[in-house]
């Protein structure tokens, strides 16, 4: 599975790596988007779209999504 790291970077640079990565997903794929924090604006697209997300908080603070495409 493929880790999209985005930690550490200044907006909109993690949005970006996030359409980039959402870009090259096929049907039936999915990858991990790491975060420093809550991509409501990112989440709320996904959800418009009809990509599946889940959203896990990491015990280190970091934001860990699984996105995935129908």
């Amino acid at each position: 599975m493929t880790i999209v790291a985005a930690r550490g970077l200044e907006p909109p640079e993690p949005f970006e790596r996030a359409m980039e990565a959402l870009a090259e997903l096929q049907p039936g794929q999915q990858f991990t988007l790491l975060l420093d924090r809550m991509p409501h604006p990112l989440l709320r697209m996904l959800d418009r779209d009809g990509y599946r997300n889940e959203v896990n908080i990491r015990d280190d603070g970091a934001v860990e999504i699984l996105i995935g495409r129908p």
